[in-house]
């Protein structure tokens, strides 16, 4: 899964402000997430967008983690921390805190691994079940 431009440095990449992280992981996430929805076959686009809005939410993206918190590294679970407790200049208004909080440490997990470019790591906690 390669997608636009080449890696960044780790180092400049872990020094990113983790909600900079969540940002870029908001939007690879839903895309690969639109991906394999879109690639199933047979739905309709309004289907489409319920089963994806279902899945990028901070709901979905907190039980995403839950599967795959425990197959994390070391420095992804740091990741993935700094991310849940980096201060947030919105606030969810479907989820629950914790939920939005642990959603928010999943996006910057995810657009860490692609700012590095390991979509070979993302694609492996993507087909987590």
């Amino acid at each position: 899964m390669k997608l636009f431009g080449a890696p960044a440095e780790k180092t400049r990449v872990k020094q990113m402000n983790p909600v900079v992280l969540a940002f870029v992981g908001d939007a690879v996430y839903t895309l690969c997430v639109r991906q394999r929805l879109a690639l199933e076959g047979g739905i309709d686009t309004g289907e489409l967008n319920k089963r994806a809005s279902e899945l990028v939410s901070a709901h979905g993206q907190s039980g995403a983690l839950e599967r795959i918190l425990p197959r994390l590294t070391e420095e992804e679970e740091a990741i993935f921390r700094r991310g849940r407790n980096a201060k947030k200049p919105t606030k969810s208004k479907n989820a629950t805190v914790g939920e939005y909080v642990r959603s928010t440490g999943f996006e910057a997990l995810i657009g860490y691994l692609y700012l590095i470019g390991d979509f070979a790591r993302i694609e492996e906690l993507f087909f987590v079940e």
